[in-house]
């Protein structure tokens, strides 16, 4: 029997694969939305980034995303979110759009932030309505609620913004979060924003530096702090719930312009984590440094300062060691994730030690591979 679209037409006795778009698609979790995406069979998807043409990583040419490329279910495009017409151009027959692309975080520059999150996050929004998008998945970020001072415990969506932000990364975000729930409604767009906890998985950059100084474990402050560590494809599995539940009209209803906190509701000591990474790279008994606060942080504002010359003389280093990131080290983060559970539907699929183990394993096999090729 055959099926019918939207608009009430049957296409070859099954549903028609529709298209959507993911930005900053080449990005971490990015990546494994749109390999999520083709794997369902119901998308085909427009990849688009910054590079002018997909460069595919180790392993990717011969898997999905490159067997997608070859047969058409996904299409590179160059994409500048501050450019409208590139925007435009993108979204041309797109039903759902996923807005991933963001500045990144390791640069504190306000200007930067401002002109990707937010104005670039407006150039989405615009570009959804003129190409007669149905819905925007926004993917925010669980800092937008975070001033860097207070601790959050449990935290869920009713917590409002800070009057503060510790960042320009934040502090954008949350203005683009804004505009993405204001747009809801107008134009036939629904929109949804999913603030993810501290995302984990395959391809995390993360690791290698875990790896290079694995045999240390340094804990700032009194090392008793918790966050919320997420699982990149219970993030990824978060999106696709808000898609599935704005694609009806009860859910429309209930979820249309509103934000969620997505984890893998398992908040756990954050110093533990990383010695639980670094115990899964091998290195069993890490030598723990504690330092405690007092200590490191006059260094990280000697530090800030350092980055600030570099900056002025061209040189932009990533501020790893700064007084904000510093603090945020040693406070609590941790969210509820009970309204997407009761509107999202929502549920991780990975648990969080199954995650650490497979993610610690991609990371050894892409590390082994390489090792391989450059011998």
């Amino acid at each position: 029997m055959g099926s019918q679209r939207d608009d009430g037409s049957v296409v070859g006795g099954r549903p028609e694969t529709r298209w959507c778009a993911v930005t900053g698609a080449r990005g971490f979790m990015a990546r494994h939305l749109v390999a999520a995406l083709l794997r369902s069979g119901e998308w085909r998807v427009r990849v688009t980034d910054l590079a002018p043409a997909i460069v595919l990583g180790p392993g990717e040419n011969e898997a999905l995303l490159g067997d997608a490329l070859r047969d058409g279910r996904a299409v590179y495009a160059s994409v500048d979110i501050c450019n409208l017409h590139q925007v435009t151009k993108a979204f041309e027959g797109v039903d759902v759009v996923f807005h991933t692309a963001a500045a990144d975080p390791g640069k504190n520059n306000f200007k930067l932030h401002y002109k990707v999150n937010v104005e670039g996050t407006k150039n989405v929004i615009d570009a959804c309505k003129i190409c007669k998008v149905k819905r925007l998945i926004h993917t925010s970020s669980s800092a937008v609620v975070f001033d860097g001072v207070h601790g959050l415990f449990n935290a869920n969506e009713s917590l409002p913004y800070p009057d503060k932000f510790p960042d320009a990364y934040a502090q954008t975000k949350a203005e683009a979060e804004k505009l993405v729930m204001k747009a809801n409604g107008i134009d036939g767009l629904l929109t949804c924003c999913i603030r993810p906890g501290s995302i984990f998985g395959p391809g995390d950059i993360f690791l290698s530096t875990l790896d290079r100084y694995g045999r240390t474990h340094l804990i700032v402050g009194n090392g008793k702090n918790c966050d919320d560590f997420v699982y990149v494809e219970n993030v990824v599995h978060g999106h696709i719930c808000a898609n599935g539940t704005l694609s009806t009209m009860e859910g429309a209803k209930k979820s249309g312009g509103k934000a969620y906190f997505i984890t893998n509701m398992e908040p756990m000591n954050m110093w533990d984590f990383i010695y639980m990474v670094q115990e899964e790279l091998g290195y069993k008994r890490p030598f723990k440094i504690r330092i405690p606060l007092l200590i490191i942080k006059p260094v990280s504002y000697l530090v800030e300062w350092g980055y600030k010359v570099l900056y002025r003389y061209g040189i932009h280093q990533p501020q790893v060691l700064t007084p904000a990131r510093v603090k945020y080290t040693t406070l609590n983060r941790t969210f509820s994730c009970n309204r997407a559970i009761e509107e999202l539907g929502y549920k991780p699929t990975v648990p969080i030690m199954d995650g650490l183990k497979t993610t610690v394993e991609s990371y050894i096999r892409l590390k082994n591979k390489v090792f391989l090729t450059e011998r």
